[in-house]
């Protein structure tokens, strides 16, 4: 016999059902993402602040890599490289090459976060050619010295040694800050000039510098709050705002770990009176081989206000 088929009622509720059924699978699929997104997002705030916790507590290891001499062979250690110790044997707070001819002036340099002052050698002997005695100054914490690494530390013993050596000498006084050393040499000489003038320091050399530590971390760690996380601060930028002086900025042009364009930032927030070197194709550890006696000379000229 003939098959019955189905009322409209029948498939009415037929359909009624299939849509509630689908209903009930789309609201269970949204109901499954919504999990998974609030689990992602808690995965990614957790690991977000242990990430922030980790670099807020380790912060210092990041930035510095103090290479440590035992005090009794830092002196043998200098004189291999024409260096004396400064002011004096018994603490020194730098090494000190002088020029066998009359003297220009005196260069100070803020080396940077790695090693030692006596790994610089090379600078004392670029200055030397030019008729300059060079002091490398030491931080805390770095080389022979003991003490604390961190920005108030290291920025109060720069001021401080930078007024010495002015007492000793009204000869020329040339400021150098390589890496973190710029970012000291710019704060030691925000601080002078608060403290009790700043009339004594001639000219500042900058080489791969940053225009603040914020923005070198922020490179480094895009998806971080470095700028709520970081202790030290190393605002060049604003360090040197008042300062009027001859300042030279040199930048390497495939710095990796402070990249140029920071180094061009600071550059474009000094006043008057400044130059920019810059070495298309070197890093942040070899514009050394760039330099050439001409470079040398050009960036004293300008330093001496030639």
């Amino acid at each position: 016999s003939a098959r019955k088929a189905p009322s409209r009622s029948a498939s009415a509720t037929s359909r009624s059902r299939i849509e509630r059924r689908h209903a009930g699978e789309h609201f269970a699929l949204s109901a499954a993402f919504a999990r998974c997104g609030k689990r992602l997002l808690h995965f990614l705030l957790v690991t977000g602040i242990m990430l922030g916790t980790a670099l807020y507590l380790i912060q210092d290891r990041l930035l510095h890599y103090p290479e440590a001499i035992a005090p009794a062979a830092a002196p043998d250690l200098a004189r291999a490289e024409r260096l004396a110790p400064w002011p004096d044997a018994a603490n020194p707070r730098g090494w000190l090459r002088e020029t066998p001819q009359t003297t220009r002036g005196t260069v100070v340099l803020f080396h940077g976060n790695g090693g030692h002052a006596l790994h610089r050698g090379w600078f004392a002997d670029a200055f030397e050619s030019l008729g300059y005695r060079t002091l490398l100054a030491e931080y805390p914490g770095y080389g022979h010295r003991s003490g604390n690494t961190d920005e108030t530390t290291l920025v109060a013993e720069a001021a401080s040694l930078i007024a010495s050596l002015r007492q000793q000498s009204q000869s020329r006084l040339i400021l150098a800050g390589e890496s973190l050393g710029a970012g000291v040499a710019s704060a030691a000489l925000a601080q002078l000039a608060r403290d009790n003038g700043a009339a004594g320091i001639d000219a500042v050399m900058l080489i791969t510098p940053w225009n603040d530590l914020a923005s070198v971390a922020g490179h480094h760690y895009p998806l971080l709050p470095v700028r709520l996380l970081l202790r030290d601060r190393y605002d060049s930028a604003t360090n040197l705002r008042r300062y009027e002086g001859p300042k030279l900025v040199l930048v390497a042009g495939d710095d990796a770990i402070i990249p140029s364009p920071l180094g061009r930032r600071l550059f474009d927030t000094l006043g008057a009176h400044k130059k920019l070197i810059e070495l298309p194709g070197r890093g942040h550890n070899d514009w050394t081989d760039a330099m050439t006696a001409e470079h040398w000379q050009q960036a004293l000229a300008f330093l001496e206000g030639r």
